[in-house]
């Protein structure tokens, strides 16, 4: 008994480390065609014909193929945390429509929408995992720790922070201040899982190519009293960007649910265009742009790097609620960034990137603090853009922000019961 025992717990090793690898190729070849296909529709389509306002016909037409793929087959993608609370509670991901799955994650990215991948490929990975444990035998009896397993490999690829994808899924709290950790035998799964997937993503890339570019980071930060002082700015700072988004979200969904579909997306594309027009940094997830206001910062007023937090907050709330559907965390990133290097300006003039790099942290972990409520979830996504000697103050400020977000919104639905 022993003996089988053991052969079945390597069999299901192999099987995932086979997993990982399948979702780091899956990742690698979306991203890939989403790079080409970006350059095509941005760069050598414009370069090639002299069309008047290119960006929101191209929006616009983006929107109608959207539109017709949300008529025809449903308003795929769903958004992350349906997701993540579909895999961890309902212990199933529907994977028929896996065609019209990645159909409508890939159009929104290639069309300017304000979003990133991981919510659309999360939800294919997890489609993919559960098909395997319903249609293979030896997978069956595994198949939920597979979907598990498939959503923490694809957020650790996609973000390249293997904990971050780990945590997301297995961060289960009551309250902000509560962390959870799996056991270690899952966390073996996770990390060969995790390893396999990464390994085969790197490979490809070095062979083929990248997908996306990937998000720059801060090499480095500086901090002193004024610095400590701010930061009773920079936290609320970042959970007024999380109230903006989400009622944001609130709002427009409002909005959105009244129009028809296909006019809806229509509509969002040349909202999107339009804003493409006049800010064209506004555009996409942020990764690429993130880098470029870390390298030029100085070219920007401060409270034009303020203006431009606010409008990637609303710009990415509508992108999703108009049909534009995505993931979110890397706008509200840039968001953050930007709203930190605005911050930071307005109160410092020598080093001006060391402190605009705490500021930035600081803003970022309290926004995404207050909107997942996962601080450990949050520092270990934080450490993709920020030093890891930041690690104990991200973690301080998006707990912090996670807990007052809750205490509000109790307050606010005891009041409004």
């Amino acid at each position: 008994m022993r003996n089988v025992k053991i052969i079945n717990e390597l069999k299901m090793l192999l099987f995932t480390i086979l997993l990982g690898a399948t979702a780091g190729a899956v990742i690698w070849l979306f991203l890939k065609e989403v790079s080409i296909c970006t350059g095509l529709l941005w760069e050598r389509a414009p370069a090639m014909m002299q069309v008047p306002w290119y960006p929101v016909a191209l929006c616009a037409a983006g929107g109608l193929l959207i539109g017709i793929v949300h008529k025809v087959f449903g308003d795929y993608p769903e958004e992350l945390p349906v997701v993540l609370g579909k895999i961890k509670k309902d212990k199933f991901y529907d994977y028929k429509p896996m065609g019209a799955m990645l159909t409508a994650a890939f159009l929104p990215l290639i069309f300017g929408g304000s979003v990133g991948p991981e919510a659309g490929l999360t939800g294919v990975i997890a489609g993919l995992c559960y098909w395997v444990g319903d249609n293979i035998k030896f997978a069956r009896e595994n198949k939920e720790a597979y979907n598990e397993i498939g959503a923490a490999v694809t957020l650790g690829i996609i973000f390249h922070a293997p904990l971050f994808g780990i945590f997301s899924v297995e961060e289960e709290k009551t309250n902000a201040s509560d962390i959870s950790l799996p056991k270690p035998v899952k966390l073996v799964f996770y990390g060969l899982s995790i390893a396999a997937g990464l390994l085969t993503y790197s490979v490809l890339g070095k062979l083929f190519g990248a997908g996306l570019a990937g998000i720059e980071g801060f090499e480095r930060f500086s901090t002193g009293w004024t610095d400590y002082i701010l930061i009773l700015l920079y936290v609320p700072a970042g959970i007024f960007l999380c109230f903006l988004f989400e009622n944001c979200e609130r709002i427009l969904g409002a909005v959105s649910d009244k129009v028809p579909v296909i006019i809806r997306e229509i509509l969002g594309g040349l909202a999107i265009g339009a804003v493409g027009m006049l800010v064209p940094m506004a555009l996409f997830s942020g990764e690429e742009e993130m880098g470029l206001l870390i390298k030029n910062y100085g070219a920007y007023a401060p409270m034009f790097l303020i203006g431009i937090a606010f409008l990637k907050i609303i710009l990415t709330s509508f992108s999703i609620k108009f049909g534009f559907k995505g993931g979110h965390f890397f706008p509200l990133i840039f968001a953050c960034v930007c709203m930190g290097f605005g911050l930071a300006m307005l109160f410092f003039t020598k080093d001006v990137l060391g402190h605009a790099a705490f500021a930035a942290g600081m803003v970022t972990a309290s926004t995404l603090g207050a909107q997942m409520k996962k601080p450990l979830a949050v520092s270990m996504l934080l450490l993709l853009v920020f030093p890891v000697k930041m690690l104990f103050f991200v973690f301080v400020a998006a707990a912090v922000s996670g807990r007052v977000l809750e205490l509000v919104e109790k307050r606010w639905g005891n009041a409004e019961m």
